[in-house]
């Protein structure tokens, strides 16, 4: 009697078993289709920080040049570090860098110094044991936003009429420009910080 019993508990402990393994699996599986999906939003957010960026830098860089157009007129200077002068919307850049990326993006600028990006993937998550991931994409956005590095000091009381104020830049640069020669003269880099801000 004692034999038919083992093979009775053997019996009773396979189905129990299978259980056990069907539900591992099922475990890994979700587990696959959440990182499938974290994936999926990783891309998303990587491709509207950098479109956001890009945007913000290609706006940088114009107002690095209305500045190095307008060198000669400090009047002219906080308007530009300021954004308030007129340079071209720079969403194309965005746009143009989120294709790269394999996404689709909404741009539109954030006030005077900024931009502001929603990122869609192109890709979706791809089939899993959550009914809908074939066709879902994922959608993250982002704001990068253009700051000024340098302050002017005026130009020391006697000077002569067409003196430039000084620029003292964030890190301690400083330029002491002359109108006679504008040989050095500082980067876009120097001028302006660029970044991404909360959205």
């Amino acid at each position: 009697m004692t034999p038919s019993r083992t093979y009775s508990d053997a019996g009773q402990a396979f189905p129990i078993y299978i259980t056990v393994v069907g539900g591992l699996l099922l475990l890994a599986l979700a587990y696959f289709a959440v990182g499938q999906a974290a994936a999926t939003r990783s891309e998303a957010q990587t491709a509207a920080d950098a479109a956001a960026l890009a945007a913000a830098l290609e706006t940088r860089d114009r107002l690095a040049d209305e500045w190095l157009d307008r060198v000669l007129e400090p009047e002219s200077w906080p308007d530009i570090f300021e954004g308030k002068v007129a340079v071209p919307n720079a969403c194309w850049r965005a746009q143009e860098l989120a294709a790269r990326n394999g996404a689709s993006v909404d741009c539109e600028p954030d006030g005077l110094l900024g931009y502001r990006v929603s990122a869609e993937t192109n890709d979706t998550v791809g089939d899993s044991i959550v009914p809908g991931t074939d066709g879902q994409t994922a959608t993250e956005g982002a704001v990068a936003v253009i700051e000024a590095r340098c302050s002017t000091k005026p130009p020391a009381e006697g000077a002569a009429d067409d003196a430039l104020p000084s620029l003292t830049c964030k890190g301690g640069a400083r330029w002491d420009l002359k109108p006679d020669d504008l040989s050095a003269l500082p980067k876009p880099e120097d001028l302006f910080d660029v970044h991404l801000a909360d959205s």
